[in-house]
């Protein structure tokens, strides 16, 4: 019997949150859980890429090639032939079938380049998000790990990292390192989530008043220090939602 958590990643890019995913959580034999599914929204991508180079079974399903039904049924023998406990959205583009959403709530999360509930909803991903973010003035953003539901980006948050608008910024700059703390949000929220599975987890952090392209990452230790149990993510301590 298995001992960790199956997870399936979705993915609609390079694939570089999944490439954190895998290297935190299936080169260790003692992680809570491991990727054992990447579905990519097309063929040749970079995430389908990485999961053929890491030996992990991947597949295309192109929602704009095939009929919503045919999606969303190939969707779900997927996840079922492979025993997924866990879906991951990383950079998946699509919206999820609600089908799927319902069969999987509160064991389907995704990551976004902004601190929910700001900058989110339809059509806010990749650069548009952090190109809005500048236009608005705004001085800090950040990364959340949020529950999915039938909506863009209204699940309940499930973590957060701030990270501070720098004088100069470009889109480009703000994203690479507003992706930096992707890479280590999101692998510990998954890991929380497999230890826990049954009880919603609020991560906070203290804003990054560095710039994590010249500069290491904070270590996991000093994430782990703010990570703690609630009974749940939506109006739990910390949570922007609660006032």
């Amino acid at each position: 019997m298995s001992t960790h958590a199956r997870i399936a990643v979705l993915a609609s890019g390079g694939g570089s949150n999944l490439q954190a995913l895998i290297d935190r959580l299936n080169a260790d034999p003692q992680a809570p859980a491991r990727v054992e599914l990447v579905v990519g929204s097309r063929a040749g991508i970079g995430a389908v890429q990485r999961a053929e180079r890491a030996g992990i079974p991947a597949m295309a399903l192109d929602a704009r090639t095939l009929a919503p039904e045919a999606f969303c049924a190939g969707l779900a023998e997927a996840l079922q032939s492979h025993g997924i406990d866990l879906i991951v959205l990383a950079g998946w583009l699509q919206l999820v079938p609600a089908e799927v959403v319902r069969r999987f709530q509160g064991r389907m999360i995704n990551v976004h380049p902004a601190l929910l509930p700001a900058f989110g909803g339809r059509g806010m991903y990749g650069m548009r998000v952090h190109r809005a973010v500048l236009e608005s003035g705004v001085r800090v953003t950040g990364a959340t790990v949020h529950f999915v539901d039938e909506a863009y980006d209204q699940g309940a948050v499930i973590a957060q990292w701030p990270v501070p608008v720098l004088p100069g910024d470009t889109p480009e700059s703000l994203a690479a390192r507003v992706l930096a703390v992707e890479h280590r949000i999101l692998p510990l929220a998954v890991e929380a989530l497999a230890r826990e599975p049954a009880v919603p987890v609020w991560i906070q952090g203290e804003p990054l008043a560095f710039d994590l392209v010249s500069a290491p990452a904070p270590a996991d230790a000093s994430i782990r220090r703010t990570l703690r149990l609630a009974p749940g993510a939506a109006g739990a301590p910390g949570d922007p939602r609660r006032d």
